[in-house]
């Protein structure tokens, strides 16, 4: 058993030095986290080098470095990193899932280009993957990689992590390959984000784009669920927090701290790009100076913009943009002895960063978007009882964490200038007590912790996902049910009508039986031994009409109508409507297009199938809510079925029905199927020896499952095959 990590990068560099090259790990927090993990399994790391390589000789010498370390390489030509990387993950899914879909620059070969690397990782993945391994996949460079090793290996756990945002529906769908991006990272087990909203947003595309049903945070797929979760992704605590023990990192932060000045420094730590909101930081600071005067020389800007992608001209502008706006603002308010600005266009390694974090009194974390964004933690984590202040952006994922710092609107410049004046006269007290507060959250939610955390529920879905294979009717299980039927000499079949035998339609009037469906109905009814029912919440004159020339039974409205030798019986009274009930479900379909009621002699319903499905949750709720006095002073009952509201007697349900067909016979094999919470009630009536399937998702009140409606029809042809063979001799 392995732990196979895939990401687009490896955890590493490699450096050349008189023609020889060499690899050097280069770990980061995700690596960190990995490295944690406390598993008694090998852990391997699959992804790009970083380099392209031409030389065999070069690419063995690497190769063999890699494999020392468990890592495997996946090597890409120029092209494909231009179109993969450059172009489909960081020019179409990097500024959609950022909100910048303006900056969107979108070509068909970077689409296909995006294909053909994902597939690579496949087949990079495949060589070292076995039988019971954990694959865990980062980040949007990789999406469609869940679904491609899912369709080429089973008995595999597959996570994965977005460590971006994720956008709304709203932005999301339009993107051209939505649908098979969805597709793709719902091969895995585990789909995961940093907060709840992402979470949210990914739940509604699929909702909407594939008309996938969600269960609280489970996607019901053909043959398995789909967990989706939020792990807010945390640091190296101990690392930031024990940084300054080292005597070379506090000289450094001493000497820092001399170079800058006796003002008040505040720190901005990002990697040049858009969605890090560093303009509008900088007016904020500009607009501060402007007005507040009596700051001059007693505070500092410390700026560090790593620097990133500056070929490409959006960010070579905006370089140039925070090029010209430090100097302007320098230009407009330095004094002999003092900078307003100080700018560093480089990146600072780990001692450098936990110097400045020390020395810092403010940090100014502003990003438009953003994931999590560690240095927020990072920066709480450095501080050894010692003031400090964070101002947070609102749109980072780590706001959520980190609600004791203020939190602002990046985009509104005088709220963060009122931000800067309120962080500087923070009492110190105060500051002291806000940050031992964050650092008690981040110094439990670590790095580690956020890891272990995934790895326990991926392995938790998986159990469970193993534990629904052994529900489904494949062979073993039907070979169980076939022999007790074939055992049997008396035999009750209920069979449900919608869902089960018959698909669901946009207009339920369209779902009739097909030919297929009423030949194995007469088959199965018409052999000796058999006593067939359909058992429906339709109404008894379309199971007439549809059914009434077979010679089953039928249940009509929930068992509040059931036929036997052709006669219709009545277990419920008709109700007489008056007008308070109908006009709370007739105000319902008002206000939701796509919505119906339906009248039956004892029942109310409100049909949903074709609503949205975010409004179809808030109506059901309101509905519910709105149908609650009434129906108590009535004694009637609610019940929420496969997308509908049902008001009925409380005395009749499909439980009622399964217990007086029980009664009525002595059956040596019994057997129920349907596909809704209103079958659950007859499974929970009957014997526990019956067997009892749910078609669709699977249910702990039923013994079987039959994963989707197609294979009910399948099944009892399969049940019926000896038996024909039988009769026909």
């Amino acid at each position: 058993m392995k732990l196979i990590i895939i990401s687009n990068r490896l955890p590493l560099k490699i450096v050349e030095k008189n023609n020889i090259y060499k690899v050097i790990s280069s770990p980061g927090g995700l690596s960190t986290g990995l490295d944690s993990l406390e598993m008694k399994m090998e852990k391997h790391w699959i992804g790009w080098p970083g380099m392209y390589l031409d030389d065999c000789k070069e690419k063995e010498i690497i190769d063999n470095q890699l494999e020392e370390q468990n890592f495997h390489p996946v090597y890409l030509s120029p092209e494909q990193i231009e179109n993969y990387y450059e172009g489909y993950s960081n020019s179409v899914l990097w500024p959609l899932c950022h909100y910048f879909s303006n900056y969107m620059h979108y070509e068909n070969k970077y689409w296909e280009a995006y294909k053909e690397v994902n597939n690579l990782f496949c087949e990079a993945a495949l060589e070292i993957i076995e039988p019971g391994d954990i694959v865990w996949i980062q980040d949007y460079q990789l999406m469609l990689l869940p679904k491609m090793i899912r369709d080429k290996v089973s008995d595999i756990s597959i996570g994965y992590f977005h460590h971006i945002p994720f956008p709304s529906y709203e932005l999301f769908r339009g993107l051209p390959e939505r649908a098979e991006i969805l597709n793709g990272l719902l091969g895995a087990d585990l789909v995961a984000f940093h907060t709840h909203s992402y979470m949210r947003h990914f739940i509604s595309a699929v909702y909407r784009v594939l008309k996938l049903d969600c269960n609280l945070d489970e996607i019901q797929m053909d043959r398995r669920v789909v967990d989706v979760d939020a792990f807010p992704m945390g640091i190296n605590y101990d690392m930031f927090h024990n940084a300054l023990l080292d005597p070379d990192i506090n000289k450094n932060a001493e000497e820092l701290r001399a170079s800058f000045g006796t003002g008040k420094l505040i720190l901005s730590v990002d990697r040049l790009d858009y969605s890090k909101g560093i303009m509008i930081r900088l007016k904020s600071f500009e607009k501060f100076l402007d007005n507040h005067p009596e700051y001059t020389g007693k505070v500092s800007l410390v700026m560090i913009v790593a620097p990133s992608r500056d070929n490409v001209d959006i960010y070579a502008e905006l370089k140039k943009d925070i090029d010209m706006k430090v100097g302007a603002i320098n230009g407009k308010h330095s004094t002999i002895d003092w900078t307003p600005v100080y700018y560093f266009y480089r990146a600072f390694n780990f001692e450098e960063l936990a110097a400045l974090y020390h020395i810092a009194d403010i940090a100014l974390v502003t990003p438009l978007r953003d994931g999590m964004n560690l240095v927020a933690k990072e920066y709480l984590a450095t501080k050894r009882n010692e003031p400090g202040v964070l101002i947070l952006s609102e749109m980072a994922g780590a706001s959520i964490e980190l609600s004791d710092a203020i939190i602002v609107n990046p985009t509104d410049t005088k709220e963060i200038e009122n931000a800067i004046a309120q962080a500087l006269e923070m009492p110190v007290n105060e500051q002291l007590e806000t940050i031992a507060s964050m650092q008690e959250i981040i110094s439990t939610q670590t790095v580690n912790q956020w890891a272990k955390d995934f790895i326990e529920e991926l392995t938790d879905i998986k159990s469970k996902n193993d534990a629904l294979q052994q529900k489904i009717v494949e062979k073993t299980n039907f070979d169980i049910i076939k022999q007790a039927y074939d055992k049997a000499q008396n035999r009750l079949i209920i069979l449900d009508y919608d869902g089960t035998l018959s698909p669901f339609k946009k207009e339920p009037m369209q779902a009739y039986p097909t030919p297929d469906l009423l030949k194995i109905l007469e088959e199965l009814s018409t052999y000796p031994g058999n006593h067939v029912v359909i058992s429906s919440g339709r109404d008894k004159q379309t199971l007439d009409k549809w059914l009434g020339h077979l010679p089953i039974g039928l249940a009509a409205e929930h068992g509040a109508f059931y036929r036997e030798e052709g006669i219709w019986y009545q277990t419920a009274q008709k109700v007489e409507w008056d007008e308070e009930i109908p006009n709370i479900i007739k105000q319902t379909v008002k206000r939701t297009p796509r919505s119906k009621m339906e009248v039956k002699d004892t029942a109310l319903v409100w049909h949903y199938r074709n609503v949205d499905i975010w409004l179809a949750d808030l109506r059901v709720t309101q509905l519910i809510n709105a149908l609650l006095n009434p129906c108590a002073r009535h004694n009637l009952q609610i019940m929420k079925g496969n997308k509908i509201v049902e008001v009925k007697s409380g005395d009749i349900s499909k439980g009622s029905e399964a217990r007086r067909l029980i009664e009525k016979g002595s059956y040596d094999f019994i057997m129920a199927i349907g596909d809704d919470t209103t079958d659950e009630e007859m499974f929970l009536a009957l014997p526990q020896d019956a067997i009892t399937i749910k078609v669709g998702q699977s249910s702990n009140a039923a013994l079987y499952n039959l994963p989707t409606q197609e294979e009910t029809v399948s099944f009892l042809n399969k049940l019926m095959e000896k038996k024909r063979l039988v009769t026909s001799k």
